[in-house]
């Protein structure tokens, strides 16, 4: 199947979104797919990945509000690159302007729209929620809720990574909507990665000895990623029992988490750890991985914390709470200070070394079932739901 993925949140330079794209390539042409990511970029330019598998970009301008990535402003070059690449399928990876776009292209190809964002719970709940209901929000969005219904009418699925963005779009009478959980990679993240050196050097970056707690936070820099929270947490349970905070990532917020760290020596942010197994090592090697969005569609970092056998840290809504379940982790009310200060403190010192690496899902798994419901609707086999 050739199928066609026009990814508007790509971006070289890291995320999740990148990480989901590398694994995409490489266990796509494992299971003999033939997988195209079209997405933004500088340059019109194609680099091959495998025999199968690419990434081919349309020159288009740089994001304003993050210029590491780049947004669909051309939709005849889009349909275009469409026309030339002729997919069996086409995925849209954006609840934004380019799904619009993709269902414009004058076929009849079966389309999934992949729900890599959700922009109420990012933006909306966030910034308006701790002064009205949801139900007002929503109520307030209702043209935002319109446009997604209007998705679900054009798109065959909507693909959604976790059951609290799918609980929610099925309440917002979102057609089509489908749950296809991701994963980790196979064999990556396991408690077997855990190094006691590497642990006792991130101790002593943050100033401290091995008897301390070493929490380590990942991802992108961003205002809805809660980063300072985080930080105002464990410099607060701090002051009980001493607490590391190993922050890696980069992003537009860096400027600010930086200001919220101010002289805390114990707090440290890292660039991202690009190497793969030395990442897993890091989370192996951690006591707790803690996190502070609750506007995950899946998150990443949180399952492969989890695969790595230490306990995650993570709110009580979004993507990232099904890590805390099952006795995995350990949620707090999200965007609540005092309750994430809470949480920290109760986490027993040694409880990483005590637990055992959780049953995460395998990425090959997400794309086995991804890959079998694309099938099922090129071959008309799949109704739509009502």
């Amino acid at each position: 199947m050739k199928i066609v993925d026009v990814c508007a949140f790509y971006s070289p330079r890291g995320g999740g979104v990148k990480t989901y794209v590398g694994q995409k390539l490489a266990i796509a042409e494992r299971m003999e797919q033939d997988i195209t990511i079209l997405a933004p970029g500088d340059d019109d330019a194609v680099v091959e990945f495998g025999p199968c598998a690419r990434i081919q970009t349309i020159a288009s301008p740089r994001f304003p509000l993050d210029r590491k990535y780049w947004y669909f402003n051309d939709e005849r070059s889009l349909h275009a690159a469409l026309d030339t690449l002729a997919p069996d399928f086409v995925e849209a990876s954006s609840p934004w302007r380019s799904p619009l776009m993709v269902a414009n292209w004058r076929s009849a190809t079966p389309k999934s729209l992949v729900m890599h964002a959700d922009p109420l719970s990012a933006y909306a709940y966030r910034w308006l929620e701790p002064l009205v209901s949801r139900e007002m929000i929503d109520r307030r969005f209702v043209r935002y809720w319109d446009h997604l219904r209007q998705l679900g009418q054009l798109y065959d699925a909507v693909v959604c990574a976790s059951d609290d963005l799918a609980s929610r779009m099925k309440a917002g009478r979102v057609g089509n909507v489908v749950t296809v959980p991701m994963g980790v990679e196979a064999q990556r993240f396991s408690a077997g990665k855990r190094n006691e050196n590497l642990r006792s050097s991130l101790l002593a970056q943050c100033g401290l000895g091995p008897d301390a707690t070493l929490l380590v936070a990942a991802g992108r820099l961003a205002p809805e990623k809660r980063v300072p929270m985080l930080v105002e947490a464990v410099t607060i349970a701090g002051r009980h029992r001493q607490q590391g905070l190993a922050i890696f990532g980069e992003g537009r917020d860096d400027t600010n988490i930086l200001r919220s760290i101010g002289g805390n020596p114990h707090i440290r942010l890292f660039h991202p750890e690009r190497d793969r197994e030395r990442f897993a090592s890091v989370l192996a090697s951690a006591d707790a991985f803690v996190h502070g969005c609750e506007a995950e569609t899946f998150c990443m970092t949180a399952a492969e914390a989890s695969a790595s056998g230490i306990p995650v840290i993570v709110p009580d809504r979004g993507g990232a709470a099904d890590f805390a379940r099952e006795g995995r982790g350990l949620s707090y009310r999200a965007a609540d200070l005092e309750d994430l200060v809470r949480v920290i403190l109760t986490l027993p010192n040694g409880f990483a070394a005590r637990s055992p690496s959780c049953k995460t899902r395998a990425m090959d798994d997400h794309f086995a079932a991804l890959f079998a419901i694309y099938q099922n609707l090129t071959s008309g086999e799949l109704s739509r739901a009502a």
